[in-house]
């Protein structure tokens, strides 16, 4: 997912040359004494490595036997409201893209900003979360790891997402409701326990928690880049 650009064939050249040239200048000084030939011949072994060092390795770079392409992969965030997904998912989405990577990050919230008509009943959620589903799945056929955060509150249509999709990684930051209400600087739960809200996820409308997510992270126990650590690795 990434090229070498010549600067960094030259500085690998370089380094490696400057660290092979003294050994050879030590070899030769040590069998001859003769400080004026230890420098002339480091010097000659010097440039001619260098050069050859980097036409090997542009050369190498146009071979493709032996590389094994990435393969992308959709990371689906669910948990309640306030949980962390979308702090933990964009982190994720940075340190993808720090390695190269082509990634697409879809946050649930802002989604619902380009479709205001997007509901908030039982059917109107699970539609949502299958077109998103099928947004992630064309892009990861198309060579992009795709980083979601949706509550996606029901076990069906998350199961339909993995379903058509290759590499399905599923987390559930699993942040306990109470934890989650104290972080609502919005006051959304307030509003919902105050019967303002209606199918607010956790209060008045259930949250199916998966059974066997790939992965459960809690952020009342562990720190942000604890938790992306622990992703990785199993991406």
């Amino acid at each position: 997912m990434y090229v070498e650009s010549h600067a960094r064939s030259v500085a690998k050249a370089v380094s490696y040359r400057a660290l092979g040239t003294l050994g050879t200048m030590a070899v030769v000084y040590f069998y001859t004494g003769r400080i004026q030939l230890t420098f002339a011949v480091g010097g000659l072994d010097l440039v001619v490595k260098i050069a050859l060092f980097f036409f090997h390795e542009r050369l190498w770079g146009k071979v493709n036997w032996g590389k094994k392409p990435v393969e992308p992969s959709v990371v689906w965030f669910t948990g309640l409201s306030g949980a962390g997904k979308t702090t933990l998912s964009a982190r994720l989405a940075e340190r993808l893209r720090a390695r190269g990577l082509k990634v697409e990050h879809l946050d649930g919230d802002s989604l619902r900003e380009i479709f205001p008509a997007t509901g908030f009943d039982r059917q109107s959620r699970e539609e949502h979360v299958k077109k998103v589903g099928l947004l992630a799945r064309y892009l990861e056929k198309n060579g992009v790891f795709v980083v979601a955060s949706l509550i996606s509150p029901y076990e069906d249509s998350r199961r339909f997402v993995r379903g058509i999709c290759r590499n399905f990684i599923e987390v559930h930051v699993d942040t306990p409701l109470e934890e989650c209400e104290k972080r609502d600087a919005k006051g959304l739960y307030r509003r919902a326990r105050a019967g303002e809200i209606q199918n607010f996820t956790g209060i008045s409308d259930p949250y199916e928690a998966p059974k066997m997510p790939e992965i459960r992270v809690n952020t009342a126990k562990v720190s942000v880049d604890e938790a992306v650590d622990q992703i990785l690795s199993k991406i």
